[in-house]
């Protein structure tokens, strides 16, 4: 199993490599109808699970970071995101997409976001008209369970603007808010080694597709350095530096031996994964601010 570890840092893992020519384009034409942009990320992985397309073709135009499945993160880590990320024209909101009121925290995030378009209108006389956001994020962050969510509340139009393609969906989430949802459009591919296993633990990567070993010995080096007592507590074996004895002590202590008395470390590997995705191992962090240049 060893024999591995000298390669994983080579894993290079493609994750929907696609044309990204067509995907900016098609941001970029959808970015001329609204005023911000709400960005959605996984809070595990905030800087694995940005959207690559936004920094280069987003400029100035305002944007709501929505750091979803706080339930899974590590509260402390998630606060430091959020004091990281945040800036002159950032807002940062925390949430948990299925158990807060995520009408009220975007519609009153998002009017902080465009508080001087808001104020510029009404010292013009003018009465300030439904702020239009577009939602993005790759998948497996949370976006389409936030539309979905204010979807059943309010119903979802797709309207024959002018500029808007019937392929478009706007949600209108009160008067004052309508969010413009862009599904198949942002589709990245990636060559950063850290960001494909980032991906690939928190599962948003198919694992028929993943060199599994590799992965799970990735999550196991982290949650040796950064989690031990989660981790001893979870599998209830003794913690040492090396990932693939680990693996071989959850085997040894959870009983998945082979017919020939060998220990299956296939087995092993995929329950430690599902424990992992589960939340059985506790509220785990994959990057800090510190480690990412963010």
């Amino acid at each position: 199993m060893k024999d591995n570890e000298q390669n994983a840092s080579k894993l290079n893992i493609n994750w929907f490599p696609g044309h990204m020519t067509k995907a900016k384009r098609e941001m970029q034409e959808k970015l001329k109808m609204v005023d911000m942009v709400i960005e959605c990320r996984d809070a595990r992985i905030p800087y694995s699970s940005k959207n690559p397309l936004l920094e280069e073709i987003i400029q100035q135009k305002p944007r709501l970071i929505l750091l979803t499945k706080i339930d899974k993160a590590d509260p402390v880590r998630t606060k430091e995101w959020i004091d990281c990320l945040s800036n002159d024209t950032t807002q940062v909101l925390a949430v948990n997409v299925l158990k807060d009121n995520v009408v009220s925290l975007i519609t009153t995030a998002s009017q902080e976001c465009m508080k001087a378009m808001i104020e510029r209108q009404k010292r013009r006389g003018i009465n300030p008209r439904a702020i239009r956001a577009m939602v993005v994020g790759i998948p497996n962050v949370g976006k389409s369970t936030l539309i979905n969510r204010i979807a059943n509340k309010k119903a979802v139009q797709a309207a024959d603007r002018p500029g808007v393609t019937r392929s478009l969906t706007w949600v209108k989430v009160t008067k004052g808010l309508e969010l413009l949802d862009t599904p198949g459009v942002l589709w990245p591919k990636f060559e950063d080694e850290h960001v494909g296993m980032c991906l690939a633990v928190t599962g948003a990567i198919r694992d028929e597709i993943l060199p599994l070993e590799e992965v799970c010995a990735y999550a196991m080096r982290h949650l040796i350095q950064y989690y031990p007592q989660q981790l001893k507590e979870r599998f209830d074996v003794e913690i040492v530096d090396d990932p693939y004895v680990m693996i071989e002590r959850i085997a040894a202590r959870r009983g998945f031996i082979k017919a020939n008395n060998q220990l299956d470390m296939d087995r092993a590997i995929q329950r430690f994964l599902r424990d992992i995705r589960d939340d059985f191992v506790g509220r785990i962090t994959w990057e800090f601010v510190d480690e990412t240049g963010e």
